[in-house]
């Protein structure tokens, strides 16, 4: 039999070792992972990326959202993970080797439908998504002084169109396409967004095409360093592309998005959150109410300038490809759809 000073020494510490031992219990519950496949690291999918996995995330043992913890889905461990971008993102979503992705929505679309650069290839038609995040600015990048004054001029010079598998390379082909440049008439390079920036340091292009939200990382630091200029993407031509493939925007890039580099006007596609109608309703349901939650408002706010533009009002325009039932069930309450 304990003697009196133990047994109140056992009553003492059990209200200390209560939170412990209830932390221990939920420790016991089930852990869901969550990829949040993105793009390269240089880009703005891999930062936003990196924001929205740490605000849907709530690993078994955390503090309660009302307690000051995270207010994501509890039990689920978010990562964002780097990739070569839309296509390969696509790929792995439709292999059920990551359970979501950011995906332009041109590529989205495309992928759904079975028609663009899927044409011929079997249609992605379990692809949804979860929400609309933010527009994603065309931008044709050289280094200042080099006489590149619109897409024509690109013409006989070393542009980098983006790796093999990425949207920027398709929507590069199609600005190019649409003025009657073709790679034949470039000295074409594919080079990754991680290695383009030292390559117009050095000279071994010229030129690059970036599918991003400004301000993207690696074209700041080269306007800090060697200088740029932002080539316009506009004209009849441009109108025309826009009429005939809905996905994409006007847009302008306002004066000194990158530090004193002037503003031009260009095209953007919507970068999309997407994932596959195989995961269950509950868990999207849940991951989407945890991107909209106040806590995840004040995550996006503070981190990456493109946080501020991913907003509730915005979440279901200009998706190309249907909601999943979970993120639909959240919009509805929300009143954002019938």
């Amino acid at each position: 039999m304990p003697s009196r000073r133990s047994a109140l020494a056992g009553a003492a510490f059990l209200p200390l070792a209560a939170p412990l031992f209830s932390r221990l219990a939920h420790a016991q519950q089930d852990i869901t992972f969550f990829r949040i496949l993105t793009g390269g690291t240089v880009g703005t999918y891999f930062p936003i990326g990196g924001l929205i996995a740490n605000a849907i995330s709530n690993p078994p043992g955390s503090r309660p959202c009302n307690e000051g913890g995270s207010c994501g889905v509890p039990g689920l461990v978010a990562t964002s993970v780097a990739s070569n971008g839309s296509v390969a993102n696509v790929a792995a979503i439709a292999a059920g080797t990551a359970q979501s992705g950011f995906v332009q929505s041109d590529i989205a679309h495309w992928a759904y439908n079975g028609t663009g650069i899927y044409q011929g290839r079997p249609k992605v038609d379990g692809l949804r998504a979860i929400a609309n995040l933010y527009p994603e600015s065309i931008q044709l990048v050289v280094r200042k002084g080099s006489g590149i004054k619109s897409v024509p001029d690109l013409r006989g010079r070393k542009v980098s169109l983006d790796e093999p598998g990425s949207g920027t390379l398709v929507d590069a082909r199609l600005i190019l396409s649409a003025f009657g440049v073709s790679e034949k008439d470039l000295k074409a390079e594919y080079f990754r967004a991680q290695q383009v920036a030292d390559s117009l340091k050095d000279g071994t292009v010229d030129a690059f095409f970036s599918v991003s939200g400004w301000p993207q990382s690696a074209v700041a630091d080269l306007a800090a360093t060697v200088g740029i200029e932002l080539v316009p993407i506009a004209g009849p031509q441009v109108d025309a592309l826009v009429s005939q493939f809905p996905f994409f925007s006007i847009e302008e890039i306002p004066d000194n998005a990158y530090r004193g580099v002037a503003g031009v006007r260009t095209v953007s596609v919507h970068a999309i959150w997407a994932t596959s109608s195989k995961q269950g309703e509950e868990l999207i349901y849940k991951v989407t109410a945890a991107l909209w939650n106040p806590a995840t408002r004040k995550l996006l706010d503070s981190g990456h300038a493109k946080g501020r533009e991913i907003r509730l009002e915005t979440a279901t325009t200009g998706l190309g490809i249907p909601l999943h039932a979970g993120a639909e069930k959240f919009y509805k309450e929300q009143g954002l759809i019938k």
